[in-house]
């Protein structure tokens, strides 16, 4: 029986001008990450990387302490939707970043009013009514991911496997897995934390989950790393 690790990626940069990097927590998430799964796993078989930077830091910053180098196989069908777009398609003022953070800043709670609109942001892309104006529809991003996992476990290459990437791709394998309808899939994606390990098994009698969203190693002395956004 073989074994996928899916990793979402440590805490990126929320609200700078280039979200898709680790914040100093991020950087600290993946380290603490990676002793834990030294301990677990000891050396994987195979590492896939999604190419957005956030999943290269998350991997090489949780490699080093399992003594890995930065020698993973980059795979862009692990990567994340564009939230940029979908935000944009939801709200096309908001192309202008400078007006959606004034729109945003009148709130007074800038972050519970744009975690509330990208929600709506995320139910208009997954109700398949508008999929034409977007760059990647929600069903092209749910092939693309099917195919990713499918790839790996029909390779039979390796026994554990592990896979940085997004909470919208880790949620989106559950839901298939599962075979849950499109209208859950945003509960799923709303809980996972960062720099957590979701784990599928696969053999001869299919694939299955066996952990979802995994975060031990920020309990205890290191429960001040648990973080969702």
């Amino acid at each position: 029986m073989g074994a996928i690790y899916l990793i979402r990626h440590g805490q990126a940069s929320a609200g700078k001008r280039d979200y898709d990097q680790l914040s100093p927590m991020g950087i600290e998430q993946s380290e603490r990450l990676g002793e834990a799964l030294r301990t677990r796993i000891g050396t994987p078989d195979r590492v896939i990387c999604g190419d957005m930077k956030r999943h290269r830091q998350t991997a090489h910053y949780s490699l080093a302490p399992m003594g890995q180098g930065n020698a993973w196989e980059t795979d862009a069908r692990w990567n994340e939707y564009d939230h940029e777009d979908l935000i944009v398609r939801h709200k096309p003022l908001y192309a202008s970043r400078a007006l959606m953070l004034a729109d945003l800043a009148r709130t007074l709670k800038p972050r519970i009013a744009f975690q509330a609109m990208f929600e709506e942001a995320l139910q208009r892309w997954t109700s398949g009514r508008h999929d034409p104006e977007y760059k990647e529809a929600w069903p092209a991003f749910q092939q693309r991911i099917s195919a990713g996992l499918r790839e790996l476990i029909d390779s039979g290459r390796s026994k554990n496997t592990l896979v940085y990437t997004s909470g919208g791709v880790i949620s989106t394998v559950v839901q298939q897995l599962w075979q849950m309808p499109d209208a859950e899939w945003q509960k799923l994606n709303r809980i996972i934390a960062n720099a957590t390990v979701t784990k599928v098994v696969f053999g001869s009698s299919g694939s299955f989950l066996s952990t979802f969203n995994e975060h031990s190693h920020f309990e205890g002395e290191h429960q001040h790393l648990l973080s969702y956004r």
